[in-house]
C-alpha cells in the first residue's frame, strides 16, 4: 500500500517562536503559515527547475553577452513579446539582421558568435552594441540589453549607449571583505557630490580623498547610493535604468571595484542602495517595454505604474523576474564585493497601495490581508535567504515606514529575512519637534518614547537625519536649528550669536542621544555630520543645470576659523566612544530619568551613563543621577568642551562616587553637575575596559 501523501502546506519551522515573543501576532497565524508557504514553492520550484538556487541566481553569467574562454560570445535574453531578435553594433557595422538570436522555450533567446580565426573575440573591449528587437507590430526596436553591464553617455546625446566591457587586465581584489560588523556606524554617500568642487565627482576621488576622512570620523560602513546607472542624475539614483551596470558617470566599473577593495582595506563595510521597488519608465536606454510589450518584466496597464513616481512596478510573481533581480543581487556582491544592500522602497513593494495615501497607526490588521503584496514579500525572502544561504557575512536593511511585523525576523519564523530596518520615525519626531515646539516646551518622554519604540529582537538603524532631509524642499537639522545665520556667523572671528551656540549644542546633543538610544545601528549622511550650510540639489532646469548644491563643502570643516570643525569633532570623538563600548551592540538601554520640568534624560547602556539637559538657560548643581553599578564615574564625553564649540563649564578631573543611595528605580546613585543644553557620558573607572 503507498504511503499517504500529507496535504499540509509547509509551515515556517520556527513560527512559534516569534508568536510566543508577541502574541498578539497569533490571529495571523494563517497570514505567516500562507508567506511561508508561498516562499517555499517557489524555492523548491526553482530546486526542481532550475538546478538549484545557486544555478539560478548565477545567471547574470549567461544572460546578456558573456565571453568564453576560446573568446566566442555567448548571448541570451528573455523577450517573450518579441516576434524575432538581433545583435548589432560596431562588430557587424550596424546590420541589424546579420546575427540573429534563436528562439528558445518560455520567450528566451540564444546566440552564439564563434571567434575569429586569430582567437580574438569577435565584439571587442569597448564596442557599442544594441539589441535589436522585432515586436509584434512589426516595428524594429534598438534596446540596450537588460543584463548590460557598462552604458556611457556622450555629451551630445540624450539617451545612453550600450559599451561591451570585457578589458583583457580587469581588476583584482587584493583585501579580503571585512568580518561581519557587531556595530553598523555607517556613513551614507552619493559618489557624485562626495567633493567641494562643483561638478560630478569620481570613484577615484571617493577612493582616495573620501574614504579617508569616513575611516577617520569613525565610521565602520559606508552605504552608497546612485551607483546603479541611472539616465536622471537629479534622480538621486532611484530611476534605475540598468541593473547591472554601474553609474559610469563617475568612472569605470574597475574604478568601482578599487574603490571597495580600498574600503575593505581600511576594513570599511560597503553596502550598496538597492532599487528593487521599481524601475525608470525609459524604453530608449532602460527595461521599459523591452521587447515591445508594458508587461516584459513589469505588470500590465494600471497595475504597473507607481502613480506618484511616474516608474514601472516589477511583476514578483513571475519567474523571469525573480531571476533577474535574484541574479542583479548576487552580481553585485560576487564581482563588486559588496558586502550587503539597503533595499530601497520596501513600503511601496509590500502593498498594493504602495503607501500611497495610506497612514500606518500600528494596527495590526494594516499588515495582513488582501492588500499586502505577498509575491513582493516573498521576493524580499528569496533575496534575504539567497544572501544568507550563499553569502552569511552580508548584511540586507529594510527601508519600511509601515513597521511590517517580523520583517528583520528569520524566514524560518515567518519573517522578511532582514538583518536591520530603518528608524524613520526618528527623523520625523526631531523636525516635529524643532519646528513646533519652543525649546522649553520639548517634551523628554515623548522623545524618549520615540528612540526606544522598536520592536522586540529586531534590530534597529537609528539616524538624526538622512539625504531626504538635506535635498531642496527640506531643511537639515543645522539648517533649522541655525538658518540664514550660518552664512554669516559660522566664524570664531564673529561674536557667538545666541541662534548659532543653540544651533551648535542641540546639534550635537540629538545626534548622541539618537546615536545611543535609537536602535542598534547609526547612519548619518555626508556632510550632515558637520552641519553641511546647504541644501542638496542636483543640476536641473529649474535651477539652470547648476552644480553649485550638487556638492559637500568637505573643506569647512578643515578651516580653522569655522566653527563647523567643533561639530566634526564631536561626531568623530562620539563614533570613536562606540567603537570603545559598543553600546549599539548592547541591549536596550536602560532609561532611569525623563524629567519633564528639569527636561533632563538619563540612561546606562553598555556600561556608560549618559546625561543630557536639554534645559535652555537651567544648570544643576549636584543633580541627582541614578545607576546600577557602584563606583568611580569619570567623564568620558562632554558636548560642552572647547574642542565641541562648547562652554567648558566641566572639569574632567572631577571623580564622581557612587552612593548606595536608591534613585529611579536604581539601587545607587551619583551626584553632577550638569549645565544647560549640555550631554555627558560618563564611565565607570572601576571596571577595567
Amino acid at each position: 500500500m503507498a504511503a499517504a501523501v500529507s496535504t499540509e502546506p509547509p509551515q515556517p519551522p520556527k513560527l512559534q517562536q516569534l508568536l510566543e515573543r508577541d502574541p498578539y501576532l497569533a490571529p495571523f497565524k494563517t497570514d505567516f503559515q500562507r508567506r511561508y508557504s508561498l516562499f517555499y514553492n517557489r524555492l523548491k520550484n526553482i530546486e526542481e527547475n532550475e538546478g538549484g538556487l545557486d544555478k539560478f541566481t548565477k545567471s547574470y553569467k549567461t544572460f546578456g553577452i558573456n565571453q568564453f574562454v576560446d573568446g566566442g560570445i555567448y548571448c541570451k535574453e528573455w523577450a517573450p513579446g518579441a516576434e524575432a531578435v538581433f545583435l548589432a553594433g560596431d562588430f557587424n557595422g550596424w546590420n541589424p539582421f546579420s546575427h540573429p538570436y534563436k528562439k528558445m522555450e518560455y520567450g528566451k533567446w540564444e546566440l552564439f558568435i564563434p571567434p575569429g580565426q586569430d582567437g580574438y573575440p569577435p565584439v571587442p573591449h569597448g564596442s557599442k552594441l544594441k539589441v535589436v528587437i522585432r515586436a509584434q507590430n512589426g516595428d524594429l526596436l534598438y534596446r540596450i540589453s537588460p543584463w548590460a553591464r557598462y552604458v556611457v553617455r556622450d555629451e551630445d546625446k540624450v539617451n545612453y549607449d550600450w559599451v561591451h566591457w570585457n578589458p583583457p587586465l580587469s581588476y583584482i581584489h587584493k583585501h579580503p571583505s571585512p568580518k561581519r560588523l557587531k556595530s553598523l556606524r555607517i556613513y551614507e554617500s552619493h559618489v557624485g557630490i562626495a567633493s567641494p568642487e562643483g561638478k560630478v565627482a569620481s570613484y577615484k576621488n571617493f577612493t582616495y580623498n573620501v574614504l579617508p576622512r569616513i575611516k577617520d570620523l569613525g565610521y565602520n560602513c559606508v552605504q552608497l547610493m546612485a551607483i546603479m546607472e541611472h539616465a536622471y542624475y537629479a534622480s538621486f539614483g532611484y530611476q534605475v535604468t540598468s541593473f547591472f551596470a554601474a553609474s559610469s558617470r563617475y568612472g569605470t566599473p574597475d574604478d568601482l571595484k578599487e574603490m571597495i577593495d580600498v574600503a575593505h582595506s581600511m576594513g570599511i563595510t560597503v553596502l550598496l542602495d538597492v532599487v528593487h521597488s521599481h524601475a525608470s519608465k525609459n524604453s530608449e536606454d532602460g527595461l521599459n517595454k523591452f521587447d515591445g510589450t508594458d508587461y516584459c518584466f513589469f505588470h500590465s496597464g494600471h497595475k504597473g505604474t507607481h502613480q506618484l513616481w511616474d516608474s514601472r512596478l516589477f511583476d514578483y510573481a513571475n519567474w523571469e523576474v525573480l531571476r533577474f533581480l535574484l541574479s542583479n543581487l548576487r552580481m553585485w556582491i560576487e564581482d563588486y564585493r559588496f558586502d550587503g544592500f539597503r533595499f530601497d522602497g520596501v513600503t511601496s513593494m509590500l502593498y498594493h497601495h504602495h503607501g500611497i495615501g495610506t497612514g500606518f497607526s500600528g494596527d495590526y490588521n494594516e499588515y495582513f490581508g488582501l492588500h499586502v503584496d505577498e509575491d513582493a514579500l516573498c521576493y524580499l525572502m528569496l533575496a534575504n535567504h539567497m544572501i544568507n544561504f550563499l553569502h552569511p557575512e552580508c548584511i540586507t536593511i529594510a527601508e519600511d515606514v509601515s513597521g511590517m511585523p517580523a520583517l528583520c525576523r528569520p524566514v524560518a519564523e515567518g519573517g522578511g529575512g532582514f538583518d536591520y530596518r530603518l528608524a524613520m520615525a526618528i527623523p520625523d519626531k526631531w523636525i516635529q519637534i524643532i519646528k513646533e515646539l519652543k525649546d522649553e516646551d520639548w517634551n523628554m518622554g515623548n522623545i524618549v518614547h520615540t528612540l526606544t519604540n522598536r520592536r522586540y529582537e529586531e534590530k534597529y538603524i537609528a539616524y538624526a537625519e538622512s539625504h531626504d532631509q538635506a535635498l531642496v524642499g527640506d531643511k537639515t537639522l543645522a539648517f533649522r536649528l541655525m538658518d540664514a545665520e550660518m552664512y554669516t556667523n559660522m566664524s570664531v572671528l564673529s561674536p557667538l550669536t545666541p541662534v548659532i551656540d543653540r544651533g551648535i549644542q542641540l546639534h550635537k546633543m540629538i545626534r548622541l542621544i539618537t546615536h545611543a538610544l535609537g536602535g542598534e545601528s547609526y547612519l548619518n549622511f555626508m556632510g550632515n555630520e558637520f552641519g553641511h550650510p546647504e541644501w542638496l540639489d542636483f543640476p536641473r532646469r529649474g535651477n539652470n543645470e547648476s552644480y553649485h548644491y550638487a556638492r559637500r563643502q568637505f573643506n569647512l570643516t578643515e578651516d580653522h576659523l569655522l566653527r563647523y570643525r567643533f561639530l566634526n569633532s564631536f561626531d568623530r570623538d562620539m563614533n570613536k566612544l562606540e567603537e570603545r563600548f559598543g553600546w549599539l551592540a548592547s541591549p536596550p538601554a536602560y532609561v532611569s530619568e525623563k524629567h519633564e520640568g528639569n527636561k533632563v534624560i538619563a540612561f546606562e547602556r553598555a556600561g556608560l551613563v549618559f546625561i543630557f539637559n536639554f534645559h535652555p538657560y537651567q544648570s544643576y548643581v549636584d543633580y541627582r543621577v541614578g545607576i546600577e553599578t557602584p563606583g568611580k564615574y569619570k567623564i568620558l564625553l562632554d558636548s560642552d568642551a572647547a574642542e565641541y564649540g562648547g562652554h567648558q563649564r566641566l572639569d574632567h578631573n572631577t571623580e564622581y562616587f557612587s552612593e548606595e543611595y536608591p534613585h529611579n528605580y536604581r539601587p545607587n546613585s551619583l551626584m553632577v553637575y550638569i549645565p544647560s543644553r549640555v550631554a555627558i557620558v560618563l564611565h565607570n573607572t572601576d571596571i577595567p575596559k
